[in-house]
């Protein structure tokens, strides 16, 4: 298997969508100092490769019909070795989450690996797959919370529900979507703007960072919500497989300033910026192997 078709086939620009989650865990719980907790993104971008890997071993009767340029259908890499680059990278997250985490991360990077396997093998082909995508993007955000789970539940669920939207839009990629399904992804859309920029409660100590912070916050959920939402607006319009595509990767790489905004909301507005640069990055790369 050659570097070019693990890429294509792991989708390896799209991971840049998902270091954001477990930064955003940890800075929610009051974990992002601990050194360990740099770590985590790794781990979460072993489980996004996984599944993706996974996702065409499943697929590939379907793609051959399909897609028939996906990596497995063309030929470019055997079923089995999809399915071991699956386990692998699925291991390696697991033990990173352990080592960068401790036990608690450990046990929820266990059980999204779990999620992502029933996804792909089972529930993907169903009407719950839009559901079971979300939970696996709300555990990835709660494994940076290690044994805070609840600080971090916000989030878990901003994330969580623009990814029901985007996988939701997804499966009308081929043939197309309906308006109400693409007017629905634009809600998500538009309630996790909202929710990712809502101000922190009152009980909360007013310090200049916190409202620079706060600031910054709802500068990258407003980012979010234009780029995504005009996407899907355009989806909605005319609801053609190429608009459900492209709103699809839109709201893809919109993961960067949504975990952006809930980072600067949760008192990280470095950290929140340093995140952002890498959207211009994802963008570019997308241009050289495809992420949907």
């Amino acid at each position: 298997m050659r570097f070019t078709d693990l890429a294509r086939l792991v989708r390896l620009p799209a991971a840049l969508s998902v270091p954001g989650d477990t930064l955003a865990g940890a800075s929610a719980a009051g974990r992002l100092s601990r050194p360990g907790t740099w770590a985590l993104p790794a781990a979460s971008a072993c489980m996004y490769w996984a599944g993706m890997a996974l996702n065409d071993y499943a697929d590939r009767e379907l793609d051959a019909v399909e897609r028939p340029e996906r990596p497995i259908p063309s030929g470019a890499v055997r079923p089995g070795e999809a399915l071991a680059v699956a386990a692998g990278l699925t291991a390696a997250g697991v033990g990173v989450a352990a080592a960068g985490g401790g036990r608690h991360s450990a046990i929820t990077a266990s059980a999204l690996a779990a999620t992502v396997w029933g996804y792909d093998l089972a529930l993907k082909p169903t009407r719950f797959a839009p559901l079971g995508m979300a939970v696996n993007r709300g555990l990835d955000v709660l494994m940076g919370a290690g044994d805070r789970p609840g600080a971090a539940l916000r989030p878990a669920l901003v994330m969580a529900a623009h990814t029901y939207g985007v996988t939701s839009l997804s499966r009308g990629e081929v043939y197309g979507t309906r308006p109400s399904v693409a007017a629905g992804a634009l809600a998500c859309t538009v309630g996790s703007a909202a929710a990712a920029a809502a101000p922190t409660g009152p009980g909360r100590p007013s310090t200049r960072r916190g409202a620079w912070g706060q600031v910054l916050s709802g500068l990258y959920a407003g980012v979010f919500a234009t780029q995504v939402g005009r996407a899907q607006a355009h989806a909605v319009a005319r609801p053609v497989a190429a608009n459900a595509g492209a709103a699809t990767g839109t709201g893809i790489r919109g993961m960067i300033p949504l975990q952006a905004a809930l980072l600067a909301r949760s008192g990280a507005p470095c950290t929140a910026t340093g995140l952002v640069v890498g959207a211009p990055l994802a963008k570019a790369a997308s241009g050289k192997v495809a992420i949907t």
